[in-house]
């Protein structure tokens, strides 16, 4: 081989500089308001830490800043952990703003619409 062809040279860190590394993950929303969520995990989530939420509200999909407000153990089972954490919104848009309170509003209607029955995400559209 003909040597490095990088168009800028790496340096060999001698030592480790500490870093992180985003990685989308799945999760559930548990519940949801227009100042946070509560969201259930496989991994504990680090307190304080700022995360870019997705969340897909029926038929519109939003990212919102969040910080997390507290984590917790929620069950643990034979071969996995499940966590519990409550994230509170930072600097939401006007756009993600009108998506969950949409999201939220048509929840209700169709809460109302069939009282007695367990809850469901409402349909896209």
């Amino acid at each position: 081989m003909d040597g490095d062809k990088r168009d800028t040279p790496r340096l060999d860190i001698r030592g480790r500089i500490p870093g992180e590394l985003a990685v989308l993950a799945p999760i559930a929303v548990r519940d949801i308001s227009l100042t946070g969520a509560l969201v259930e995990c496989a991994y504990p989530l680090v307190m304080e830490s700022a995360h870019e939420l997705r969340l897909h509200l029926g038929n519109q999909a939003v990212v919102i800043r969040s910080r997390v407000a507290h984590c917790h153990i929620a069950d643990i089972g034979h071969d996995m952990v499940r966590y519990v954490a409550g994230l509170e919104f930072l600097d939401v848009s006007p756009h993600a703003e009108a998506a969950i309170a949409g999201f939220v509003e048509r929840l209700k209607r169709e809460r109302e619409a069939a009282p007695g029955q367990s809850p469901a995400p409402p349909a896209s559209g």
